[in-house]
């Protein structure tokens, strides 16, 4: 069984930031895309970043262009996301997402993730 291990979350002063990262645990597994949502308190899930499998091309929500990067180690199967300037909006559990192998193109569209972890807090204070 393969999970998603997300990690590097926490509380943050508005201004600051912070570097979730997210890896793969059990059975040796390839994934496609891989991205990240976000969820806050008393809103829908919001496709934050994806990037595709070579790493070569990048999908942002609007709220988030200019102020997060996603990247990815593909030998490690380990994903990245630097978020800078961050605001209290951008306070949520961050999830991570990874497609299957064969899917290698990025997708802002939740049904299209096969994979998920369990999500971490990131709480930006004002």
């Amino acid at each position: 069984q393969v999970q998603l291990v997300e990690s590097g979350g926490g509380l943050v002063q508005a201004g600051g930031s912070l570097r979730l990262s997210c890896a793969a645990s059990g059975r040796a597994v390839s994934f496609g895309a891989m991205g990240w949502v976000r969820r806050a308190p008393g809103h829908e899930r919001e496709f934050v970043a994806a990037i595709s499998r070579n790493g070569g091309t990048a999908y942002y929500a609007d709220s988030v262009k200019g102020r997060f990067t996603i990247s990815r180690d593909t030998v490690n199967n380990t994903v990245f996301l630097q978020m800078n300037s961050l605001k209290p909006g951008d306070t949520a559990v961050y999830y991570c997402a990874a497609r299957g192998s064969s899917y290698g193109s990025t997708s802002n569209f939740e049904w299209a993730y096969d994979y998920w972890g369990q999500g971490t807090q990131v709480t930006v204070s004002s």
